[in-house]
Order: C-alpha cells, then sequence, then structure tokens
C-alpha cells in the first residue's frame, strides 16, 4: 500500500531574480497539508511545479509513488485543482466548460457535479464571466469533487469566498478524509482555516522550506515568549527567532519550551505559538528550524 501521495526531494527552480532551493517534504496519504509563507516565498511555484506546469531545475517529485514526468498523463488524471485565478473562456457557459473538461476524467460523475451546482447556486447556462470571484472559485471546487480524484491540490482556494462557505469547504475537505486513499494540499495566506483542518504544516520563506510538520509536533515544539526587556539576556536571546523589543517588554519565538521554561523561569510569559505567530516571528527574524 502506497504511503505518500507526494514526495518532493531537493527540488530547485531557478528564475531571474528568484530561486526555489532544496525544497523537500511528503504528504503522507490520507491527510492534509498546508502550504504557507508569504506572498513571493513560492507556494504557487511549488505547486506548478508538482503539475509540471513549468519545468524543474533539479530535484525530485513523484506524486502517488510514480514519477511526475514519465506518468503525468496517469498523475493528473487522479488529482482535482484549483487555482486563485481560474484561466477558462469567458464567453463559455459552465455546461460548455464541464462538457469540455469531463471527458478528461474516466471516473467523472455527472450526477454529482448537478449536485454540487445546485449546492453551490450555480446556474449551469451561465457564462463565466459574469460570476463572482466567489462564485468562480466554487466552480472549480465542484469540477474538482466530481472525478473521485485521489489528490486535491488548491492555490489558495478560501480566497474571495465568504465565511459562511469558507467553513463548509473546510469541513468538506475534513469529511473526504474519511476515505484514507484521499489527501489534500492547499496554499492560504488564512492561517485559520489551518488550524481548523490541516494535519501537516509546510512553511515556504524566500525559496526555502522553514518547516514541516505535522500540526500537533508544532504545537507541542512552538511558543511565544514575552517578558520584560531587561530579562533579555545574552543566552536567553539565543533561545528567541524574530525577537521584537518595545518599550513595554519584548517577544519572541523559541521551538524549545523546556529550555526557555529552564532560562526565563516566572520572568516571562510563554504561550504556546499559533501558526500565524510562527510565520511573522520566522519571517521577522529571516531565521530557518
Amino acid at each position: 500500500m502506497m504511503d505518500n501521495a507526494i514526495e518532493v526531494k531537493g527540488l530547485r527552480k531557478n528564475y531571474k531574480g528568484f530561486s526555489l532551493r532544496n525544497v523537500s517534504f511528503v504528504l503522507p496519504q490520507g491527510t492534509i497539508m498546508g502550504l504557507v509563507g508569504p506572498n513571493g516565498a513560492g507556494k504557487t511555484t511549488i505547486i506548478k511545479l508538482i503539475l509540471n506546469l513549468v519545468r524543474k531545475s533539479g530535484g525530485e517529485i513523484r506524486v502517488f509513488g510514480l514519477d511526475h514526468l514519465h506518468n503525468e498523463a496517469e498523475i493528473k488524471s487522479r488529482i482535482g485543482f484549483v487555482h486563485e485565478s481560474p484561466a477558462y473562456i469567458e464567453d463559455a457557459t459552465l455546461n460548455d466548460l464541464k462538457a469540455a473538461i469531463a471527458p478528461f476524467y474516466g471516473k467523472w460523475n455527472e450526477s454529482l457535479f448537478r449536485s454540487l451546482l445546485a449546492e453551490f447556486e450555480l446556474p449551469a447556462d451561465k457564462k463565466f464571466k459574469k460570476l463572482s470571484h466567489g462564485m468562480k472559485m466554487k466552480f472549480q471546487i465542484a469540477l474538482a469533487l466530481s472525478h473521485d480524484a485521489d489528490l486535491l491540490i488548491m492555490d489558495e482556494p478560501t480566497s474571495g469566498l465568504d465565511p459562511v462557505f469558507r467553513r463548509e469547504l473546510l469541513e468538506r475537505l475534513s469529511a473526504l478524509m474519511q476515505d484514507e486513499r484521499k489527501s489534500v494540499l492547499f496554499s492560504t495566506h488564512i492561517t485559520s482555516d489551518l488550524e481548523r483542518t490541516a494535519d501537516y504544516i509546510t512553511f515556504v520563506h524566500e525559496g526555502e522550506i522553514v518547516l514541516s510538520k505535522s500540526r500537533d509536533e508544532i504545537k507541542e515544539t512552538w511558543a511565544v515568549v514575552k517578558g520584560p526587556v531587561e530579562q533579555l539576556t545574552g543566552e536567553r536571546r539565543i533561545l528567541l527567532k524574530g525577537i521584537r523589543t518595545t518599550a513595554f517588554g519584548f517577544e519572541g519565538l523559541t521551538g524549545d519550551i523546556p529550555a526557555a521554561r529552564r532560562a526565563f523561569g516566572s520572568a516571562a510569559v510563554i504561550d504556546r505559538a499559533s501558526i500565524e505567530d510562527i510565520m511573522i516571528f520566522m519571517d521577522r527574524g529571516n531565521n530557518h528550524a
């Protein structure tokens, strides 16, 4: 039985002014991974490389245990893809677009597609260009869910969606994980979505992986330390990343909670870090875990 939906090892991509460097991570089968990082960090580039929409400069990508180049057609038939900026023929109706896309998938489920259109309140005879951004995202999601995909790859899937539908989408993704064959990779800047659904978090910064861990491991490992500035001695500073000082005190991120507790004792407050905290402090300190 295959253990990993995606395996990325030493992935590199060179552009003028930007490089993806030695990116490695694994998405276990039957799990959801959130891909996070600042704008321009390389999240969308990683997704494009996995889908072979751009060619890698080096490294290895395997999807379903298969080489993503040599087995591209088979792999893509088992992937559902949702992009932040969908590029469909603007004057085509949703019916027309479905008719063009469905034949590429051997497991296309027409009744499920119709059911999703009704659920998402998407008129099949409406032209794509007449849809709002949120409705365009819903249409992509309907397409992605209608062919029994084993892997959903979603680039900012909740962007432009109202809070109610965002919650419904996340619940649907979580329900999808009841089938242990299904996996999800999605990038997002809405970190609360990850706190609710992701099993794994991969943080990309300036083309490199800062961390790639399970959500539970991240919660157990990282914390925010706050206290008076005078308590921020040299030895204590070493334990912290992205330190910020103000007239009221300091705050910093630690990846060694027991050591921080021993060093600061009652002189500082130590709270579990959220995913957003980790992103902000890592970006501020430009440190790698």
